[in-house]
């Protein structure tokens, strides 16, 4: 008899618990836009437990895209789908060992982005220039929906800017290839047709980790003559979060966790222009 009514209070114990998840998981925040399926949570924590694929924290203070004037991208891992330093570690066999330094400094882990970044550029050292080509080619693809968020970004009137903690190399062939506005990157030294294992010093200073790229978009948005009020910022890792809290709107694209804690916006699933859902044309 005790272990009947044992089982009936695990049974209604574990009934709740899904009851509970069922009605997190489906609450709705105001609907933005024709056909948005939006979850607004208060909560880290159900955040984490839960990962509605798109999160709205906080509706934005101006509801259209075009009431916005720019928009800042990280690269690796946001617009693009690699993170460029651990492809070019592969092509020497030290993906594994570069990787595990790149999570831990996109988990927050790792405090000091620069340390972190001259530790892995110092392991590519005799890497062939042609194994850039290579990734380049290969291996670097958009993430799904970056091309038609950078179309209505444009169309909305807005200047883009690519920030990124990775290399000029790459942030170059995209700024071309999607015309993005403005661009600041890691330049690599190369000689002789391979790397160095140095990253090259720039008029703006030597490495763009956090600090720099919140700095980057202050100075593009003064130039524009803006306010940060009408600016948008887009990014996944602990790198991007200085930035990212300069922006009237931050927004997380399958971001690691202390990220998509601090943004308005998170989207989990799907492509970069579910950001349309939110801020339509």
């Amino acid at each position: 008899m005790e272990k009947a009514v044992s089982r009936r209070k695990h049974s209604v114990q574990l009934s709740l618990h899904f009851v509970e998840q069922f009605f997190v998981r489906n609450v709705l925040c105001e609907k933005v836009g024709t056909g948005s399926r939006m979850t607004k949570l208060s909560c880290p924590e159900c955040v984490m437990n839960t990962e509605p694929s798109l999160l709205v924290r906080e509706q934005p203070k101006m509801p259209r895209l075009s009431d916005y004037k720019l928009i800042a991208f990280d690269m690796d891992s946001t617009l693009i789908n690699i993170e460029c330093v651990d492809e070019i570690a592969a092509s020497v066999g030290k993906k594994e060992e570069v990787a595990a330094i790149t999570e831990a400094a996109m988990q927050g882990v790792i405090s000091d982005f620069k340390e972190s970044l001259r530790q892995r550029v110092a392991l590519l050292k005799g890497v062939p220039e042609s194994a850039l080509q290579a990734i380049y080619d290969e291996r670097l693809q958009l993430n799904p929906g970056a091309e038609e968020l950078l179309a209505a970004c444009k169309q909305a009137g807005l200047k883009t800017l690519l920030v990124s903690g990775g290399f000029t190399f790459f942030t170059e062939r995209i700024r071309q290839r999607l015309g993005v506005d403005f661009t600041r990157a890691n330049r690599l030294e190369i000689e002789n047709g391979v790397l160095t294992g140095a990253i090259l010093p720039q008029p703006w200073g030597d490495i763009c980790d956090g600090a720099e790229k919140a700095r980057t978009l202050l100075e593009v948005a003064a130039l524009m003559g803006i306010s940060t009020e009408q600016v948008i910022a887009v990014g996944d890792g602990a790198n991007d979060l200085k930035m990212m809290q300069e922006a009237s709107v931050s927004v997380a694209y399958k971001a690691k966790p202390t990220v998509r804690r601090q943004a308005t916006i998170a989207i989990n699933e799907g492509g970069l222009d579910r950001l349309l859902e939110v801020l339509p044309l």
